[in-house]
């Protein structure tokens, strides 16, 4: 790994922290940080989230107090006590959520402070350090979760027997993120459970301030809002579960089995109920199979994605539909002693197969992990022979695809091709719409 990130999959943790609380129901952020802040964050998702971007208190209406040369000489605290009286005064919103940047945390403003005096006035209003120095949108996504965990989740309470809450999958940097928590809602409500998810349109702000009384939580990720799961356990007692991005039978099979032993739920109605969404999945798939077979639509495949999606759809692709992937890049910013875990998830798979893994944050690399993986360009006749080829990944794969003759779908952020609203691809729906797809973008050109 190279000292710099040559296009880089995320922005800072600004730019996470304001797309999850814009996704809190009633959230309204305000940014205490420098005039720049929300408009190049804004930029950056409206042409990276499959066109999701402003909304209610989003965008470019996001109020900030754009802090100049005096603040940064000075100190900020008045201007920050200022901007929030003024969001106060013209934007309703249930939860206010001060955020900061760069600037105003090398300066030392004690947001804290300003904060309190306006909870002492029976404002909600929290806030969270979101510098930019700090590591990546994914990590804000983090310190939001973290916050609200320590200071708006009610304390105290008895635990309700089959409530659970549910996270791992970040706003805005998981373009599919309504649909893949939508999808796992209705799952888990299937079992009988209910749901938190926190940031669907099913969730209420009531329902996040009693999120202490769930018996235990679910992260649909091996990264993204542990530390958050570590924070509520110690605050408020809760155990939680760390579990892969479910797309897919398979996938989905093995994560309500694990819901189920956490729970301690009926495993025969578990199993019962598996065994009826496996049914209906095979039912839609049984109409492709001859032309699956006749068409030659199976695929060598090159996965490129954040932590969820690389080993979600590599799960998928091997296990469930067949394909063969070579190749699987995590884009993401990780630590020595995370990648360990991450490659262990695909040392397993059902398929037996085993994919090159490659930990990578430099976009113009990847082709060459692909080139010594997989010599196209040696004059042996078998390595021509690997092939046709499908690449998986983020809007930045599209010039690769196009450099090595495969075709291309981009689901992991950047998404800048594709308009993104409820769609999701978690559990056996979810498979079912990924392979659509799949499909649609090798027969597209006929």
């Amino acid at each position: 790994m190279s000292n710099f990130i040559e296009r880089p999959r995320y922005t800072c943790p600004l730019g996470g922290a304001v797309a999850t609380i814009t996704a809190l129901p009633g959230g309204i952020p305000i940014l205490h940080a420098a005039p720049g802040c929300a408009g190049n964050l804004n930029w950056t998702q409206s042409g990276a989230s499959g066109l999701q971007v402003g909304g209610y208190c989003g965008g470019l209406s996001v109020p900030s107090s754009n802090v100049q040369e005096r603040e940064v000489v000075f100190g900020g605290h008045e201007r920050l006590r200022e901007q929030i009286r003024n969001t106060l005064d013209v934007i309703d919103g249930d939860l206010y959520f001060v955020v900061t940047g760069c600037v105003t945390e090398v300066i030392g403003d004690d947001v804290r402070a300003v904060v309190s005096e306006f909870q002492e006035e029976g404002t909600n209003i929290i806030y969270a350090e979101t510098g930019g120095f700090k590591g990546n949108s994914y990590y804000g996504y983090d310190l939001v979760l973290q916050s609200l965990f320590r200071n708006f989740v009610e304390r105290g309470g008895e635990k309700v027997k089959g409530r659970v809450n549910l996270w791992g999958i970040v706003p805005a940097f998981d373009v599919f993120w309504r649909g893949n928590l939508e999808g796992l809602r209705n799952l888990l409500e299937k079992l009988g459970l209910e749901v938190n998810t926190f940031f669907t349109s099913d969730d209420t702000l009531e329902g996040i301030k009693k999120a202490a009384s769930a018996e235990l939580n679910i992260v649909v990720s091996d990264v993204y809002g542990i530390e958050a799961a570590r924070v509520f356990e110690e605050a408020h007692g809760t155990p939680y579960l760390s579990t892969p991005l479910p797309i897919g039978p398979g996938a989905t099979d093995s994560f309500l089995r694990q819901i189920g032993a956490a729970l301690s739920l009926d495993n025969g109605k578990i199993e019962e109920f598996i065994e009826a969404e496996n049914k209906k999945y095979f039912r839609f798939i049984e109409t492709l199979v001859d032309v699956y077979n006749d068409a030659d639509l199976q695929r060598y495949a090159v996965v490129v994605g954040d932590v969820n999606y690389a080993v979600a759809v590599t799960k998928f692709l091997a296990d469930d539909l067949g394909w063969l992937p070579e190749v699987t890049v995590f884009t993401d910013q990780l630590r020595d002693d995370q990648k360990p875990h991450l490659a262990g998830r695909l040392a397993d798979l059902e398929s037996g197969l085993q994919p090159k893994v490659v930990f990578e944050t430099d976009t113009s690399e990847i082709i060459g992990h692909i080139n010594n993986h997989w010599p196209r360009f040696r004059s042996q006749k078998y390595y021509n022979a690997l092939g046709p080829l499908f690449v998986v990944g983020s809007s930045l794969e599209r010039e690769l695809a196009q450099s090595i003759g495969a075709a291309h779908l981009s689901v992991s952020f950047p998404v800048a091709n594709r308009a993104v609203l409820d769609r999701g691809y978690t559990g056996y729906k979810g498979g079912l719409r990924l392979l659509e797809d799949l499909l649609s973008a090798i027969v597209i050109g006929r």
